[in-house]
Formats: structure tokens, C-alpha cells, sequence
């Protein structure tokens, strides 16, 4: 089990530390994870969690602009950093004699990153002109309108990346203050994974983060969104070849007692995959939406998605239509398919395999010491470590009509958003 050997430490300045030992390579795998994604930011200020983000491979005093990669490459190592709607994070994963490095790099940059002016306007760019890629594909298009329309107070409304209008007004003070509010050891989350002794690293962590004061400015109240009360609907016409389907479904937080009923519908429809954003590709051939909407020649591709977020977010259902179909066809049956979950339920054959292939892809997405210390991670910001720990197990208990519960429950028209792309037939 993932959580086997998990010890878990707390300093005074409020920071949590989550240590497994794993012993099959020399190599550590060190992630800091940060309560603060899209979810905390307000009208106005979409995409400072991730502009921030940018902002941490700016430099510092100590390690100069560039420093952090150079240092971690030269001694074999990998790194990154993300932005999502609950947390960022960032990590290292080096030989076991050099992760050092890693404590002393995001020790100093949890307090003294630089945010200089000239990198806050050069990144802007760069995030604009992310922006404006994204842009260039109409299923993207589609997806934020779609999701903009599916909350009326949540921010889950927003994309990761903030609305274009914001990023161009976005000052430095903004993303200074943002930075100085959440990145702090008293909402953070330190998780190493692999080959050290657990009171050697608990001791040398302390050593480089014992000494930053916690800021205990607390998270803030979140907007809690109203229950929905009617389905929405959506249309974009734009350039492309090809028209898009996207419907989305209000679905349970990941620690409701029916997350996991969720996933497994999720693998009935579309297959088995991990979890978003680190969801690995997934065809699902032999999958319901395959069959009925690729396989009859309605739809090119089709497909689903759930996430594990602290709030009920969404589950995604995306289409591309063929080009001798229309939307209408397209969304019909896609819609035939929820209802047929609602008033059938699965074979113990469909179940089994749907199980079997959740599990398989966790398990898979699991073995290495950088995910196991991933996983660690974001199980602990969107629920807890016991979650995570009785993730297999739960799956396996999960039963047919469990899984038609959940579809009568979460997949009706009250909870839906349905959005259209309409391809104008000029090129992008």
C-alpha cells in the first residue's frame, strides 16, 4: 500500500512533513506542496497562483535567475513545478548524496524569491502568449466558456491560467502579495519519498525551514456555490474544421462517500485513467462512449474526465463530432449513454473490468518514488492520507448499483451544462 511506512512530523512554525523510506535506489524524491491554486483567487486576479508559480524559477538571492535548473541537472536530477485549481507544487528528484540541494533551494525560495519587476513583465508575456495558444484550439475555447457557465460563485470558474483581461493588469504588488499571503510553513506540505533515514531528513528539513515564521493569514472563506437549478447551455462559432461537444455534470468533492462510485463510471464510459491533472492517455476502445458515438461514426473522439478537488467540481464528457454529423446528433447520444447508466445497471463483467483497470492505472501510476511522493501530496491537499490509503480498497467494493446511484444522482439535467463549438469550416 501506498501509505505503508508514511511517518508524519509538524514543526512549530506550523509546516507538515510527510516521510516514507524506500530503499530500492539511492534517490529521493522531494515535493513542496502549497494550499493555494486557482481556488483562492477572486475576480479580477484570475491566474495569480499560477503567474506566482512562474515567478519561483526567477531566482533569489542566493540562486540566481537560471541557478535552480543548472544545479539540479548537474547532479542528475529532475524537477518541476504546477499550478491547479486546489495547490502548486514543486519538486526535485535527485541521487540520494545530493538532495541537499532540494531543502536548500525551496527553503529559500519559500522566503526569498525575488519577484523582480523586469521577470513580473517579461512573464507576463510569456503567460499571455500561453494564453493565447491555448486559444488557438477551439476544444479549449469550449471548455472555459463551459466551465465558466457551470459555477455562478465558486472560483472553479476560472481557468488555472486567469482570463487574459486580468494578466494584462496584474501588477507586481498583486502577485508579491499572493506569494507572501500563501507561501508560508504553515500551509505547506513537505513530502519526501525514497532512500534516507526518517529522523535524519525530518531533522535536516527542520534545519532549512525551522526558522521561517508561519504569516497565519488562514486560507480565507471560499464562495460556496448554490445548488444548481436548471441546466445551462452554451455556443461558440469560430474558426476550424471541426465541431465540439462538452458536456459537464456538477460531481461530488473527492472525499464524498461517492467519489469513488464516480471514478469507476468514469472507466465504464471512457475507460480507466489516472487522475487529472495527471491523468495518463486513455482511448478506452472497448468503452461505452467509444462504441456508441466513435465506432457508429458520429463522433472522431470521445471521451470523459473526473477530478479530485476539495470542492464539487465537475465531471467532463468531450466530444469531437464527425464531419457528416451535427451537435445535436452527437449530444443526443452521448445523453442516451448517461441515461442508460441511470435505468441499467453495469454487467459484473463491464463492472469487473471497469475496477480492475482503475486500480491498474493507479497502481501503475504509482511505483515510482516520484509519483508515490505525488501522490502523497495531493492526496493530503484535496482529502487526506486515509483517503488515499483505502483508494484501492474502496474501488473494489464499489457495486453496480452503486454505480446507477451515482448516475441518477449527479448525471440529470438540472446538474448540466451542455456547450457547443459551431466550426465556421475556415482554418485556425
Amino acid at each position: 500500500m501506498i501509505t505503508d511506512g508514511l511517518k508524519r512530523t509538524t514543526l512549530d512554525n506550523g509546516l507538515q512533513i510527510l516521510t516514507k523510506e524506500v530503499h530500492n535506489a539511492p534517490v529521493i524524491s522531494f515535493w513542496i506542496w502549497y494550499r493555494v491554486g486557482s481556488r483562492n483567487e477572486r475576480p479580477g486576479l484570475t491566474g495569480l497562483s499560477h503567474w506566482v508559480e512562474h515567478m519561483l524559477f526567477k531566482g533569489t538571492p542566493n540562486y540566481p535567475k537560471g541557478d535552480f535548473d543548472r544545479r539540479v541537472q548537474r547532479e542528475g536530477g529532475s524537477f518541476n513545478g504546477m499550478t491547479w485549481l486546489d495547490w502548486t507544487t514543486y519538486y526535485e528528484t535527485l541521487p540520494s548524496d545530493r538532495i541537499d540541494l532540494a531543502l536548500d533551494i525551496e527553503s529559500d525560495r519559500m522566503a526569498n524569491s525575488l519577484f523582480d519587476p523586469t521577470e513580473v513583465e517579461s512573464e507576463r508575456t510569456v503567460i499571455i502568449s500561453e494564453r493565447e495558444g491555448n486559444e488557438n484550439h477551439p476544444a479549449y475555447l469550449l471548455y472555459e466558456q463551459v466551465q465558466a457557465l457551470s459555477f455562478l460563485s465558486h472560483p472553479y470558474q476560472h481557468m488555472v491560467i486567469g482570463w487574459k483581461e486580468d494578466l494584462r493588469q496584474i501588477t507586481r504588488a498583486h502577485l508579491y502579495g499572493h506569494y507572501h499571503k500563501y507561501y508560508s510553513p504553515d500551509n505547506a506540505i513537505v513530502v519526501a519519498v525514497g532512500d534516507f533515514e526518517t529522523a535524519r531528513m525530518v531533522g535536516d528539513i527542520a534545519e532549512r525551514f525551522g526558522a521561517i515564521p508561519a504569516v497565519g493569514n488562514g486560507l480565507g472563506m471560499i464562495a460556496q456555490e448554490p445548488p444548481a437549478r436548471g441546466e445551462r447551455r452554451t455556443t461558440l462559432e469560430g474558426l476550424g474544421g471541426a465541431t465540439y461537444v462538452n458536456i459537464v455534470h456538477r460531481a461530488p468533492a473527492a472525499d464524498h462517500p461517492d467519489f469513488l462510485a464516480m471514478v469507476v463510471l468514469d472507466a465504464v464510459l471512457s475507460g480507466a485513467k489516472g487522475m487529472p491533472p495527471f491523468a495518463s492517455a486513455s482511448f478506452g476502445r472497448s468503452a461505452r462512449l467509444y462504441r456508441a458515438l466513435v465506432n457508429t461514426g458520429l463522433a472522431v473522439s470521445a471521451g470523459s474526465s473526473l477530478s479530485a478537488t476539495i470542492d464539487p467540481y465537475l465531471f467532463s464528457l468531450s466530444t469531437t463530432v464527425h464531419p457528416e454529423h451535427t451537435a445535436h446528433e452527437v449530444e443526443q447520444a452521448a445523453l442516451a449513454e448517461l441515461q442508460r447508466l441511470q435505468k441499467e445497471r453495469v454487467s459484473q463483467e463491464e463492472l469487473g473490468k471497469a475496477i480492475k483497470g482503475a486500480r491498474v492505472q493507479f497502481a501503475y501510476g504509482s511505483e515510482s518514488v516520484t509519483n508515490q511522493a505525488m501522490w502523497l501530496g495531493f492526496s493530503e491537499i484535496a482529502a487526506s492520507s486515509d483517503w488515499l490509503a483505502g483508494f484501492l480498497g474502496g474501488l473494489a467494493q464499489v457495486s453496480a448499483e452503486d454505480v446507477m446511484r451515482v448516475a441518477q444522482t449527479y448525471l440529470i439535467p438540472k446538474n448540466r451544462v451542455v456547450g457547443w463549438y459551431l466550426a465556421t469550416g475556415e482554418t485556425v
